[in-house]
């Protein structure tokens, strides 16, 4: 914990900010945190981006196996939602890792697309908004987290699957750019 302190990583420095003692072990105290240096910073958010760009990929991979056999079995329709909505996440949790070094921990594709979206503007256009088919398919792929392996009464169709698909490839594209660019970003200020 301490030397993540000390390099200003913030998922230990909000620890030690807002987190509670449980146990004090004498003559052992937390280092001071220090400001993350920028060849840190670009460090850690490549280390994201080599480490979570592929679980998505493995994803998005699994959920045309899942697509395809859903075609002939319409079960494997609810596990290529939920294969999608882990896609999705992942994709989510890529970028806010090499944004922010720093995700809060949820399944909930509205939050994480929202924060997200607040710091990238281009990762809008991701999951069309347009119509009520649109929104219904985005509220669909968000469900399929629980919904898809829990609830007998979740259901989807080969257009929803195709569709929501489509989002996240191009969710999953996005990322990958606007990643890129952001490192390259970081790798400048670092003079690396």
């Amino acid at each position: 914990m301490n030397s993540g302190l000390k390099r200003g990583e913030y998922f230990w420095v909000d620890i030690a900010r807002d987190g509670v003692v449980l146990y004090d072990l004498p003559g052992s105290t937390l280092a001071a945190p220090m400001p993350l240096t920028a060849a840190d910073a670009y460090e850690m958010a490549s280390e994201y981006l080599a480490k979570q760009l592929p679980a998505v990929d493995r994803w998005l991979k699994l959920a045309a196996v899942s697509c395809a056999e859903s075609e002939t079995d319409p079960e494997w329709a609810k596990n290529a939602a939920f294969t999608l909505h882990q896609a999705a996440e992942r994709a989510y949790i890529c970028y806010l890792l090499v944004r922010c070094l720093y995700v809060p921990r949820s399944h909930n594709l509205k939050f994480l697309r929202s924060l997200a979206e607040d710091r990238e503007p281009r990762l809008v256009e991701a999951w069309p908004r347009a119509t009520k088919l649109d929104r219904r398919r985005f509220e669909l792929a968000k469900r399929a987290y629980v919904e898809a392996r829990y609830s007998a009464a979740y259901a989807i169709g080969s257009d929803d699957l195709q569709a929501i698909r489509a989002a996240v490839t191009t969710l999953r594209d996005t990322v990958a750019t606007v990643s890129r660019e952001w490192l390259d970003g970081l790798r400048q200020t670092a003079d690396l």
